[in-house]
């Protein structure tokens, strides 16, 4: 077990276009060293994160290649270096060491992010709740303060991310406005549960969101697109709202970029949020390191514990778009990148 193992593994060999620089190769993946755990990998959701690595333009983790992408893994722990051995043999979802490496039949997971899945729990299933739902509830209940009652606001809520705060926020009381951005993708947003959907590509969304509450605006807006639509979503903002800046789909340029400016949020009365998910073992240390404040894996337990029920009393359900088969990931990779996916893409590795 404190052997080097052989992985099926897709490979980016080149910065670029995932469709060309995607190979399927055999790689060598190491041991597991402390508070790390070996994991047998049986599926994994793609992400737009994923495209931005392979592309070669996410600053935050800039990777030379030859590389293996994937940001989670859903398996079974095959070893575990000195402080995670309790895990071995458990069925855990999880983040790769680094936020890579999960394309592959064989992943190093970091054990402060591993959760245990249930029986009850397909490895479909345990893929596509994990970044959905534990983004969004740390999101909408820890950012947010989502009340039963209030008014949310969730752009993209046809995709991985935006599908799974609609489904959330709607199981934690609140009226749902989405936003999506095709006709068909807003028939899905109302299949979901949304009391309201937007086609923000016809006519002025802004103007639709203050006519549905009445002048009022907005007490949450889950915002994972950035750029001119977070400009926009100021003006849709309620008095003590909290705009939840989750992501840049848009452009991931974004995060380094100077497009806001300080007058709409201070005269708007409103929270500007950030909010970046990591569970870690010592918040402190991340926080003296690096600069940022990142939750303590015991809250991620706690959530976990509090989502899985929330499925099991079928409150809430998994939002998977597609299973897409080994073969054709670098295809699925494409199609989300064309906006052409709704929902999670959940890969069965090893296929």
């Amino acid at each position: 077990m404190n052997q080097p193992i052989s992985a099926d593994a897709w490979v980016a060999t080149s910065l670029g276009d995932p469709v060309k620089v995607l190979e399927r190769q055999t790689v060598e993946v190491r041991p597991p060293g402390p508070n790390e755990i070996r994991v047998a990998v049986q599926a994994f959701c793609l992400n737009f994160n994923d495209i931005d690595i392979i592309r070669g333009r996410y600053t935050t983790l800039p990777l030379e290649p030859p590389f293996v992408p994937g940001m989670e893994s859903v398996g079974v722990v095959e070893s575990a270096g000195l402080g995670a051995e309790h895990l071995v043999g458990r069925r855990i979802v999880g983040i790769p060491v680094m936020a890579f490496g999960g394309y592959a039949s064989y992943a190093i997971v970091d054990a402060a992010t591993a959760l245990e899945l249930p029986d009850w729990i397909s490895n479909t299933d345990g893929a596509a709740l994990h970044y959905p739902f534990h983004l969004g509830w740390f999101a909408l209940r820890e950012r947010g303060r989502l009340q039963p009652g209030e008014t949310l606001l969730v752009h993209a809520a046809a995709g991985g991310t935006g599908s799974g705060a609609l489904v959330l926020g709607k199981a934690l009381g609140a009226r749902v406005i989405a936003t999506a951005g095709s006709d068909e993708k807003v028939a899905f947003c109302k299949e979901l549960g949304a009391d309201h959907a937007i086609n923000y590509r016809n006519g002025d969304w802004v103007d639709e969101v203050m006519d549905l509450t009445y002048g009022r605006g907005v007490d949450v807006a889950f915002d994972a697109v950035g750029g001119d639509v977070t400009v926009q979503t100021f003006k849709c903002m309620g008095f003590n709202g909290r705009h939840l800046m989750v992501g840049f789909a848009e452009d991931i340029t974004l995060e380094d970029g100077d497009y806001l400016t300080p007058r709409p949020i201070a005269y708007g009365n409103f929270d500007l949020c950030g909010v970046c998910l990591v569970y870690v073992t010592d918040p402190v240390a991340i926080r003296r390191t690096l600069g940022f404040n990142w939750p303590a894996r015991s809250a991620g337990l706690d959530a976990h514990a509090q989502i899985l029920e929330l499925i099991r009393t079928g409150k809430i359900r998994t939002v998977v778009g597609a299973e897409v088969g080994w073969e054709d990931l670098p295809e699925a990779l494409q199609r989300m990148e064309s906006r052409l996916t709704t929902g999670r893409l959940v890969v069965t590795a090893g296929a």
